[in-house]
């Protein structure tokens, strides 16, 4: 019989993805100090990928502490460029400062997702792709900003590739869903084999 199935998110794209592919799931969001604790692994020197799946799995486990027979599923995404990771821009300065220091080169985006049942972690995975961007103008982006600033205040490199993002990439390298932040095909076929999804 398949579990219960809980987002450990308040993002609304991972839970339009999962709406999208038929799951039936509910949402609680875990509430954890995600600032300190990326701050916290940075200062321990651990890799982007560790940083992305630490957040991931510290999501999952505070939502399974209260619901034990449920899969609960935590993600987070880090996007990293030239040795730093970059968080979610807090004003509209700081998404400035983050797509002129990314424009014309490239960055990772890693996505990470855990899949917590019985109070421990049972799946884990992270993709990873890469982003070129293009040599915009210092114009477009203003223009950009200001069109797009109250979508993209809580998105990892100040854009959204579903969005009007896109014209700010010459070349995507990786899985589509990794960038809106899920690693959706890989924990599918995790719920397939498990039987927890029909297949």
């Amino acid at each position: 019989m398949p579990h219960d199935i809980i987002l450990a998110s308040g993002s609304e794209i991972r839970a339009q993805l999962l709406r999208n592919a038929g799951l039936d799931f509910r949402i609680e969001k875990a509430r954890i100090d995600e600032d300190m604790l990326r701050r916290s692994l940075e200062m321990e020197r651990e890799s982007p990928r560790d940083i992305a799946d630490a957040l991931a799995d510290a999501k999952a486990m505070k939502v399974a502490t209260k619901n034990r027979e449920s899969l609960v599923i935590g993600c987070d995404q880090v996007l990293a460029f030239d040795g730093r990771i970059f968080p979610k821009p807090e004003t509209l300065d700081d998404a400035r400062e983050h797509l002129l220091a990314l424009r014309n080169k490239t960055h990772t985006l890693l996505s990470a997702a855990v899949i917590y049942f019985e109070q421990r972690p049972v799946w884990r995975h992270v993709g990873v792709v890469r982003l070129k961007m293009r040599d915009f103008s210092d114009a477009y982006i203003e223009d950009y900003l200001k069109r797009n600033w109250d979508s993209i205040r809580w998105s990892v490199g100040g854009y959204k590739l579903e969005e009007e993002g896109v014209r700010l990439f010459s070349r995507v390298d990786g899985d589509y869903f990794n960038v809106l932040g899920l690693p959706l095909v890989e924990m599918l076929n995790y719920l397939m084999v498990t039987g927890d999804l029909q297949s």
